[in-house]
């Protein structure tokens, strides 16, 4: 199995959102061929975008290491979430289980379905403070400058 480098968010604000993250987090390693490196504690925070009148948002990150692609990574992210009764019929709607991949080590994809780094985590303070947790400062910084060589996105951390 690879090293790590590869880092989820994990986010749910509909039912026991702690229990849909520590569940998820179990799921991921329930076939053996994922581990969970380190994890985040939860951090809870307000919507952003979507419809008004949603609930907080539990947010954490994990750091993986698999020998699944990409791809194989994301479909087992989406079916946990099917597992969690996620459905998707508002943009940034309320949700019991939302897993993003945000970077599989220094890989850039951009396909339909999936775009490595994840386009909007560097602008995200519910994924930032997580991150920060458990990826040590200058390797954060080192994957800033290669996730966003032009500093385009607007960092909430330095």
């Amino acid at each position: 199995m690879t090293a790590g480098g590869i880092y989820i968010a994990l986010g749910s604000n509909l039912g026991d959102r702690a229990a849909h993250i520590e569940a998820a987090l179990v799921e991921l390693k329930s076939a053996g061929d994922i581990r969970v490196l380190r994890r985040s504690t939860l951090h809870e925070t307000v919507p952003v975008g979507g419809p008004p009148g949603q609930d907080a948002y539990l947010n954490a990150v994990a750091e993986l290491a698999t020998d699944l692609s990409p791809h194989e990574l994301l479909d087992r992210l989406l079916l946990i979430e099917q597992h969690h009764g996620r459905e998707r019929h508002v943009r940034n709607g309320a949700r019991t289980l939302d897993l993003d991949l945000l970077l599989y080590h220094r890989e850039r994809i951009t396909a339909a379905d999936l775009v490595i780094p994840h386009p909007r985590m560097w602008q995200r303070s519910f994924v930032l403070e997580p991150l920060a947790e458990i990826c040590p400062p200058a390797r954060l910084a080192a994957l800033r400058r290669w996730a966003d060589p032009t500093g385009a996105a607007a960092c909430i951390l330095t």
